[in-house]
C-alpha cells in the first residue's frame, strides 16, 4: 500500500475511515527521519491491512502541535481510532515489524475497557 501524505485537512478522515493507522511524523531536514524513511516505505508494502501515513511537521505545524510532537521522527499507532503507541525515535526494520505485531495482537476491547476505567478514576 502506498504511504499517504496527511495534512490537517485529511488527517481525521484518515483516522476515522481506517481501523489500523501508523503515522510517521518527520521533517525534510531530519537525518534520522531520512534513515527511517526507506524502512517505513518497505514495511508499508508488506501490510495491506494497515494504513501508513506521513506528516511533514514543517508543513503541518498545527497537526504536530496538536499531538505534542517534540522530537522527530515520532511514530504513532492508531487502532480503532485510539492511540495505542506514540514514541519518538527511528526503529530498525525488525523493531518496526515487532511493534506492528504487538499492535496487531492487542485486544482493543480490553484497551477500551482500560481507558474507561482510567477516565473514571480521574473523574
Amino acid at each position: 500500500m502506498a504511504v499517504i501524505e496527511a495534512t490537517k485537512d485529511n488527517f481525521q478522515e484518515i483516522i476515522d475511515s481506517n481501523d489500523f493507522v501508523i503515522v510517521d511524523f518527520w521533517a525534510p531536514w531530519c537525518g534520522p527521519c531520512k534513515q527511517f524513511a526507506p524502512v517505513y516505505e518497505e514495511t508499508s508494502e508488506k501490510y495491506e491491512n494497515i494504513t501508513f501515513v506521513k506528516v511533514n511537521t514543517e508543513e503541518e505545524q498545527d497537526l504536530a502541535g496538536h499531538f505534542q510532537i517534540r522530537s522527530i521522527p515520532t511514530l504513532m499507532v492508531f487502532r480503532d481510532q485510539v492511540v495505542i503507541y506514540s514514541q519518538p525515535g527511528a526503529l530498525m526494520g525488525g523493531q518496526f515489524e515487532q511493534l506492528i505485531g504487538q499492535a496487531t495482537d492487542l485486544d482493543m476491547e480490553d484497551v477500551r475497557k482500560q481507558i474507561a476505567e482510567q477516565q473514571k478514576a480521574e473523574a
